[in-house]
């Protein structure tokens, strides 16, 4: 008998599609629709599995132990930002002005997710998940959510998913919500508004450390895809696992997001970080405030993940101190600064090789069908990793 496994259950569906479909041309719209799914694929993954492809929509799995609230909301709302990218991308590339190409736009993205046990099954020689949750997060696909509210593109979360994964939602501004169907009952949950976040997005100033300003510099090359490294480093179990010194991190707040802190122990003493800039899978700026016998010292630094061939470079930049007694304490602890980079880059590097191979062996699901070589969209280039 197959084990029961803890899994959060997520569907990713292209909303829009059936009335799309009804009324375009069919090998265009078969062109576009593999070309979004493989971009919302891509983007959940490694950190959720294809458990299977349902027409315009994907059933995605991932091991609730692997998850926490903030980490769940930084993927769904990247795979968003990546779709809504990749739309207008599709639309401006094509000048083809057939009903598949010129309605692109009609097309939008909602996600539903749960929590609970599901068991794998081998049925007709497929790996299937079955179990009563299983059934709960499809019967979510068909709600009320944009007849109750002004939610285009959201996230729909169970109740079950936020207590399991520790999200505080009426704390991050998500709506409550309630479905009710025959045998599964009642379900509640809450709406996590996907347009407003965009737009948030879309408008928040950028705080990060370029080459160019950097006054010190790390790199950190690792063979592992930009979803698992943000996952390693801000994650508070990722951090603790790899960088030296780092024994314990605890976060104010509903979750961690531009104007969040961070409490980072190392032994007796606490480093505060706030969160300047949050750019999941690509950056992240923190300033950085340690207690000194003269005083507070601060630094701002930011780690950015630049996708290569073979993973993932983690670039560590520090901007040149504003005071002359913080340029100083920098110079002086700059070689135990070198030491330490060093170890957490070997560190980081092993722990990722290791969960790489965890994920290989998991299997990344069901292949995701591409659009057809030489169709419409041929001289569209791959989806970027890059907001």
């Amino acid at each position: 008998m197959n084990p029961v496994e803890r899994s959060c259950l997520l569907i990713a569906d292209i909303s829009g599609y059936t009335s799309y479909l009804a009324g375009v041309e069919l090998d265009h719209a078969q062109d576009i629709l593999a070309d979004l799914i493989g971009t919302v694929v891509t983007t959940l993954q490694p950190t959720f599995r294809l458990a299977k492809l349902e027409g315009d929509a994907a059933f995605m799995v991932a091991p609730e132990s692997e998850l926490d609230g903030s980490l769940l909301l930084d993927v769904v709302e990247r795979c968003y930002f990546g779709f809504r990218r990749r739309r207008r991308d599709v639309r401006q590339a094509t000048s083809c002005e057939c009903d598949a190409c010129m309605r692109i736009p009609d097309l939008n993205l909602k996600f539903v997710a749960h929590v609970g046990p599901v068991v794998r099954q081998q049925m007709a020689g497929l790996d299937e998940l079955i179990g009563r949750d299983v059934i709960v997060v499809h019967r979510l696909l068909k709600n009320t959510v944009t007849e109750t509210s002004d939610a285009t593109a959201y996230a729909l979360l169970t109740d079950a998913c936020t207590t399991a994964l520790g999200l505080k939602p009426a704390e991050l501004g998500m709506v409550p919500h309630r479905e009710s169907y025959e045998i599964v009952g009642e379900v509640p949950g809450w709406i996590h508004d996907l347009e407003r976040r965009w737009q948030e997005e879309d408008a928040r100033a950028r705080v990060r450390v370029t080459a160019e300003d950097a006054g010190l510099q790390a790199d950190m090359p690792t063979s592992a895809p930009p979803q698992l490294v943000w996952e390693a480093i801000t994650t508070p179990g990722g951090r603790m696992a790899w960088s030296v010194g780092v024994t314990g991190v605890t976060t104010d707040g509903a979750r961690r997001t531009v104007g969040a802190t961070n409490h980072c122990m190392h032994g007796k003493d606490e480093i505060l970080e706030q969160i300047l800039d949050w750019r999941p899978f690509d950056y992240l700026t923190v300033r950085s405030t340690m207690q000194t016998p003269g005083g507070p010292v601060t630094f701002v630094n930011t780690l950015e993940l630049e996708p290569t061939t073979d993973g993932t470079i983690v670039h560590m930049r520090f901007a040149p101190p504003e005071t002359e007694r913080e340029q100083a304490i920098l110079a002086e602890m700059r070689p135990m600064f070198e030491q330490m980079f060093e170890a957490d880059r070997v560190a980081l590097r092993t722990m990722l090789a290791m969960k790489v191979a965890e994920r290989q062996a998991r299997g990344a699901g069901p292949e995701v069908p591409k659009p057809s070589a030489g169709g419409v969209l041929a001289e569209l280039p791959a989806p970027s990793m890059v907001a």
